[in-house]
């Protein structure tokens, strides 16, 4: 197993860590045309409770 013969320095550590960017939510409008609120992309409406055209959850 590979095992670094030296240590990190603390520059290099945060250099390497300032590229871990996280990505924003990809918001979409609702399919059901009573609603079209923005909402997450593959996640049922938490506006409406639809998803895919069906009515997956109570709506809030």
């Amino acid at each position: 197993m590979a095992v670094p013969k030296r240590k990190m320095s603390r520059s290099n550590t945060r250099h390497r860590r300032a590229q871990w960017k996280a990505t924003p939510v990809q918001l979409v409008p609702c399919q059901n045309r009573a609603c079209r609120q923005p909402k997450p992309q593959h996640v049922a409406c938490p506006t409406c409770g639809q998803y895919d055209g069906r009515q997956v959850v109570e709506p809030a």
